[in-house]
């Protein structure tokens, strides 16, 4: 791990160009202004020399000084402490704790149906597709609360959202109408520049090739 930590004189983040979980890193690191380096890898052909930073093989990856971090969600909130102007995160111990089970939450009922919608087998990732839409048509009401999720302001718990709300398009989840504040949202986070400035190249085509064909 040493000599892999010695070669950056600057903050870097291993990031797979089209995975959502490295998606939502990007976004936060863009949402802090961090100089930082991204370098993009093939989750799919993870490179020996970071199988020491991480021995699960998984992406992202963030390495900074003598730190290295793996789990997007532990980079995240490293980042929102390391840079904490913004702060993404309440400052009371008790609305930072429920915002923290927010995000367990999305993690375990809505990220792992995406997982599923992309890795499993036809049989199963169509029942993912199915429950992910019945579940976010379900929080309807929670998104209709506030201006952002559960909040007016911006926060952490969006960071992590919007990776996953953009990409239902290209998985064949259409919400009905009933449920347009979520599609309201979704563009509404989407277009900050930050979330612009966090998209790969790969994603950047994703998001042409979907208005070409919605046109």
């Amino acid at each position: 791990m040493i000599n892999v930590l010695n070669k950056k004189s600057i903050m870097t983040l291993y990031a797979d160009p089209v995975c959502h979980y490295s998606h939502r890193a990007r976004f936060v690191l863009c949402e802090k202004s961090a100089s930082a380096d991204v370098e993009f890898i093939d989750g799919k052909e993870f490179p020996e020399n970071l199988q020491e930073l991480n021995p699960y093989g998984t992406l992202p990856i963030l390495i900074d000084r003598d730190l290295s971090l793996f789990n997007s969600r532990i980079i995240m909130e490293y980042l929102d402490e390391r840079f904490p102007h913004p702060p993404l995160y309440p400052i009371d111990p008790v609305s930072r704790a429920r915002s923290r089970l927010l995000i367990h939450r999305i993690d375990q009922d809505w990220y792992t149906l995406l997982d599923d919608i992309i890795n499993a087998g036809e049989k199963k990732s169509a029942k993912a597709k199915k429950l992910l839409r019945e579940n976010l048509i379900a929080a309807v009401p929670l998104f209709e609360a506030n201006k952002y999720f559960l909040s007016d302001d911006f926060t952490l718990v969006d960071g992590v959202l919007a990776p996953l709300l953009w990409r239902l398009p290209f998985y064949g989840i259409e919400l009905p109408k009933e449920a347009n504040v979520i599609i309201e949202y979704v563009e509404r986070v989407t277009s900050r520049d930050t979330f612009l400035g966090s998209m790969s190249k790969e994603e950047l085509d994703m998001m042409e090739s979907h208005q070409l064909m919605a046109s």
